[in-house]
């Protein structure tokens, strides 16, 4: 899997995939980031990557041509699908995250200040994301938490890919169930009996029924 991420500031990304199995999933060349600072595709001798609104309004918003030029430079090696990530957009789910970690080549967009030319999304962008509502100051926030939980989806990034299939929304309805480890008295804080049982089949049966759920 490739990610690449076009962002004013680099350092963010470049830091990030430094740490945790997301480093360790690169270092086994499974996962591969390339980072891509979109003021280098300026051209103009400021690196100017935004300019004001047309109609007025408050803010900055993105040109398109560092935008057009960056992609199209990244398509010229790999092909690949464009995300953009936008508060106006469907949110991220788990299904979508088991979609994405299909695809060879994931480009994302981080914007910034109050957005985008829509002519680069009109353009380029196959497809527009969001992690909430709620709104960030840009993207590299959210292009963190689709590398991380599209990654965890990759043969051979978790050690035990049960973990994995065991995760809250693997399946529909799935939620993760309490857990516990040493001691088996805390505080006299106890684990519950049914755990330190044996029992596969009970203890099956006592994590069904206390998945974790949201609360209404």
């Amino acid at each position: 899997m490739i990610f690449s991420v076009v962002t004013i500031f680099p350092g963010i990304i470049e830091n990030f995939v430094k740490f945790g199995l997301l480093a360790k999933a690169i270092e086994k060349d499974i996962v591969n980031v390339n980072v891509y600072d979109l003021r280098a595709f300026t051209t103009n001798k400021h690196y100017k990557v935004d300019d004001r609104p047309f109609g007025g309004g408050a803010g900055m918003v993105m040109m398109p041509q560092p935008l057009f030029d960056s992609v199209n430079s990244i398509k010229s090696k790999q092909n690949g699908k464009v995300i953009l990530f936008s508060a106006y957009a469907d949110t991220l789910t788990q299904k979508k995250v088991k979609e994405l970690s299909t695809e060879e080549h994931l480009i994302l967009i981080c914007g910034r200040y109050e957005g985008v030319d829509q002519r680069f999304i009109d353009s380029l962008v196959d497809e527009e994301i969001s992690i909430g509502d709620y709104v960030l100051m840009g993207g590299e926030t959210p292009a963190q938490v689709v590398m991380e939980s599209v990654s965890r989806m990759l043969d051979g990034v978790i050690g035990n890919f049960e973990s994995v299939e065991t995760d809250s929304f693997y399946f529909d309805d799935q939620f993760a169930y309490p857990q516990y480890t040493q001691p088996r008295d805390f505080n006299g804080l106890k684990v519950p009996e049914v755990l330190l049982s044996g029992h596969h089949k009970d203890i099956s049966e006592w994590r069904f029924a206390n998945q974790k759920r949201r609360k209404s």
